[in-house]
């Protein structure tokens, strides 16, 4: 697993023909607009790896999410080499990455050669990528933490100081807008979910008065048997109730003589 890439990342900025500092802006704008616009979350995270190869003094970065069961998984690398190694990570169970997801703190291996065993198996897999250091930084906000942006580098040490700050900076609005948009679906959910129980109501309402009628028996005593009925063949109320309305099901059936409601 091997990776020819330019550490410093000066030789992509070169062919986009933009300052660091404007793809930097540019980056937080469009991470930004994520915010207000419907989002493809692949995208956003492809778009956010690429870009911090691009500005930062990096090789390579990749991104780990956890899922709504509590798994992490690789959602997005900025090469091969990145999301092999990443999923190694996640095999193993060890690494930088995970630590900081953990954690919920950034982690920092400055020099995975001396590494001190703490990562015995991802620093032999990273060192053979020809990464020598790496940071991972949570993507956290007020207490939450849903995942870590993993940053690789070809030569030993840490960021600078710029540099670290512009990475924490490219995760948070991320995370702001994962958790946004996972605010806006959840919301999406239990309004659906509202209509839907108005929308039963309605129903069933009317197939109380259609039983009531049928049968010449008050409402209450029709909605016991829609009830009971349902029970006791293993259906839903609604369902029972549009049958009653379609003339599916029989007065008689429902109200069948002798049946106590």
């Amino acid at each position: 697993m091997g990776c020819n890439l330019d550490p410093d990342g000066q030789a992509a900025m070169k062919e986009i023909g933009m300052p660091r500092e404007s793809l930097l802006a540019q980056t937080l704008v469009e991470l930004a607009d994520s915010l207000v616009d419907d989002f493809d979350v692949v995208e956003l995270l492809t778009l956010l790896t690429d870009r911090c190869v691009e500005v930062l003094s990096v090789a390579a970065a990749g991104i780990m999410l956890v899922s709504a069961e509590g798994e992490l998984g690789v959602m997005a690398s900025s090469n091969e080499a990145t999301r092999v190694l990443e999923l190694f990570e996640l095999q193993c169970q060890e690494g930088p990455c995970l630590d900081c997801y953990r954690t919920g703190a950034p982690i920092i291996a400055a020099d995975l050669t001396s590494a001190d065993g703490r990562w015995p198996h991802f620093a032999v897999e990273s060192l053979s990528a020809g990464f020598r250091s790496v940071h991972a930084l949570p993507m956290r906000l007020r207490g939450t933490t849903i995942g870590a942006l993993n940053l690789f580098r070809q030569e030993t040490g840490t960021l600078d100081e710029s540099d670290s700050r512009a990475a924490q900076a490219f995760a948070d609005v991320a995370t702001i807008a994962i958790l946004q948009n996972r605010a806006l679906l959840a919301a999406q959910v239990v309004n659906q979910e509202l209509q839907y129980a108005l929308q039963s109501r309605v129903v069933i309402e009317q197939a109380k008065g259609v039983l009531a009628e049928r049968a010449a028996i008050d409402v209450d005593k029709a909605f016991t048997h829609l009830r009971s009925f349902a029970r006791s063949h293993n259906r839903r109320l609604v369902e029972v109730a549009h049958d009653v309305i379609d003339g599916k099901l029989a007065t008689a059936d429902v109200v069948a003589p002798g049946r106590q409601p």
